[in-house]
């Protein structure tokens, strides 16, 4: 009677052992998905910050830049015709 005992308190505490992981791995999802979510949100307002700070250059046509051959625009003609 002793070794059943035994054994059966043994795969009690195996299975406390196995919750234990569950719940740690549960929390450390919980807190990646967080570090995702926050890193997501700053590569939005970083891309979000990148456009507005190529808007002048985008309304400027890429003309006047650097002086060198070509204008940036490939040798496309403005849709204005200026």
């Amino acid at each position: 009677m002793l070794w059943p005992m035994f054994f059966l308190a043994l795969a009690f505490c195996g299975i406390a052992v196995l919750g234990v992981l569950a719940v740690r791995v549960g929390l450390e999802v919980r807190r990646f998905s967080r570090a995702v979510g926050d890193s997501s949100e700053r590569i939005t307002r970083a891309a979000e910050n990148l456009e507005r700070a190529a808007l002048p250059l985008a309304a400027r046509g890429g003309r006047g830049g650097r002086g060198g051959r070509g204008g940036g625009t490939g040798g496309a003609q403005d849709p204005e015709g200026t």
